[in-house]
């Protein structure tokens, strides 16, 4: 019986890429811990790779880039300006159809904030003193969390910070990340993770923003699994694994054109 299962998973595999759990229940007649023993029997055998909610091939899994040094952040801002400006704007329609709204750091959301000047009922509550400067004078609430600033990407960060959002509850948070895996999100700074794990636990509906650049590229700090997060903001649709895997934790994609910068 085991037997007939693997070959009618690995047939499924090779000819979808993907395959979630609950649709092999359904077609095999057996529960979800017995397709869980079947996975893990075939990934030990190197025959695919688990993710959440399901598998994938292993032959689509690309390599995964360790990213080990930060950049500094105009260095950023200036790497593919024109598409981190594209996803901003499609982040901004978004978080505008909400009062509360919570923009973590990074050169993204630095771009976003800009757009969301004009908002007049809005509370916009971010650890980056960057975002805050960029929403001076606009007439929404803008809180900075207090803390400690981290040099360079002038954030703010510590126990203050994480006690005073920690406490509440945002209608959406939109963060910055520097890598996406089918492992989840990663970033660089233990400082700043730490209140994008807040955002995650605290927002409603939670957005990440990513470029395609950092499509399969780890950093020092994981964040949280794509599960963490509902829409993924970025310029280019992911394929093979990541894509597998954003689908299998029911991510919503959206892909911003360049185009929408100008």
């Amino acid at each position: 019986m085991s037997h007939d299962r693997h070959a009618r998973i690995l047939e499924r595999l090779a000819t979808e890429g993907s395959i979630a759990v609950s649709t092999l229940t359904a077609e095999l007649g057996v529960s979800d811990m017995t397709i869980r023993r079947d996975l893990i029997e075939l990934e030990r055998d190197g025959r695919l790779r688990r993710v959440h909610g399901g598998a994938v091939q292993t032959e689509i899994l690309p390599a995964v880039a360790m990213d080990r040094v930060e950049p500094a952040f105009e260095a950023r801002l200036r790497q593919g300006r024109s598409i981190k400006e594209a996803i901003a704007r499609v982040a901004a329609d978004i978080a505008s159809r909400y009062r509360t709204i919570a923009i973590d750091v990074g050169t993204t959301t630095f771009l976003m904030a800009p757009h969301l000047r004009e908002l007049q009922h809005a509370q916009i509550f971010t650890n980056s003193v960057r975002v805050a400067a960029a929403l001076e004078g606009a007439p929404a609430e803008v809180y900075l969390a207090g803390g400690r600033i981290r040099r360079d990407e002038l954030s703010t960060f510590g126990p203050s910070a994480i006690a005073q959002f920690e406490s509440l509850w945002f209608d959406v948070a939109v963060l910055g990340v520097s890598g996406i895996t089918s492992s989840g999100l990663f970033d660089y700074s233990f400082e700043d993770a730490e209140m994008k794990r807040v955002y995650l636990r605290r927002a409603g509906l939670k957005i990440a923003l990513c470029d395609s650049f950092k499509f399969q590229r780890m950093s020092l700090v994981n964040i949280g699994a794509l599960t963490d997060i509902n829409v993924l903001i970025t310029d280019e649709a992911p394929s093979g694994a990541l894509a597998a895997a954003l689908a299998a934790a029911h991510v919503d994609v959206r892909v911003a054109s360049a185009a929408l910068a100008s």
